[in-house]
C-alpha cells in the first residue's frame, strides 16, 4: 500500500471525525467463556483462544497466558501502526521484526508477597527493521509509532478501569 492510497482510505474518516467527534468514539468488545479447570475461551474474531494459567503460576503450559496475549496485542498493534506510519511518511521498510518482552513477579499474583506488584513491572518493545531510511527518519518512525499505537498508549496512559459482576440468567 502506498501513502496516496492510505490517505484516500483515511481522509473521509478523518473528515467525518472532524465534523462529528462523537462518530470517532467506538466501543471495542471482547468476550470470554469460562472453561474447564482454570481456563477462559476468548473469541478473537477468527478463532477461539483458550487462556489459562502460566506455568509460573501453576499452569500446564497448554493454554495461552493472558500476559503473553497482552504482549502479543502490543506487538500486533505496534507492527500495524509502524507500517501505517511508514507508509504515510513514504519510508520504505522492506521487512522487520517487532518484539515485546515484559517482566512479571509471580509472587504478586500468587499472593506470596503483598508488596510484590501484580502485573508487569516493565515492558520493552523493540523493532528490527530492514530499511534504507536514515537514522533520523527511523527515530521519527519510532516516535510516531509510539504516539499512535493504541495498545502502547493504553498501557502508558493507565486508563480508568472498572470491573462489575452480574448473576447469570
Amino acid at each position: 500500500m502506498d501513502s496516496e492510497y492510505l490517505r484516500a482510505l483515511q481522509e473521509p474518516l478523518k473528515e467525518r471525525y472532524r465534523q462529528d467527534p462523537a462518530a470517532a468514539v467506538v466501543t471495542l468488545r471482547a468476550t470470554g467463556t469460562l472453561g474447564e479447570n482454570i481456563t477462559c475461551s476468548v473469541a478473537t474474531g477468527r478463532a477461539l483462544a483458550d487462556a489459562g494459567l502460566h506455568p509460573a503460576s501453576g499452569g500446564d503450559g497448554l493454554s495461552l497466558c493472558s500476559g503473553d496475549m497482552l504482549l502479543e496485542a502490543l506487538v500486533a498493534c505496534a507492527g500495524v501502526t509502524l507500517r501505517a506510519v511508514a507508509t504515510s511518511l513514504g519510508l520504505a521498510v522492506a521487512t522487520g521484526v517487532v518484539r515485546a518482552e515484559g517482566d512479571l513477579d509471580f509472587r504478586g499474583t500468587l499472593a506470596v508477597n503483598k508488596d510484590a506488584p501484580v502485573g508487569f513491572r516493565s515492558i520493552r518493545l523493540s523493532f528490527e527493521l530492514d530499511s534504507d531510511a536514515s537514522a533520523d527518519e527511523l527515530d521519527t518512525l519510532l516516535r510516531l509509532t509510539e504516539r499512535y499505537c493504541v495498545v502502547y498508549q493504553t498501557i502508558a496512559a493507565n486508563p480508568s478501569l472498572e470491573a462489575t459482576w452480574a448473576r447469570a440468567a
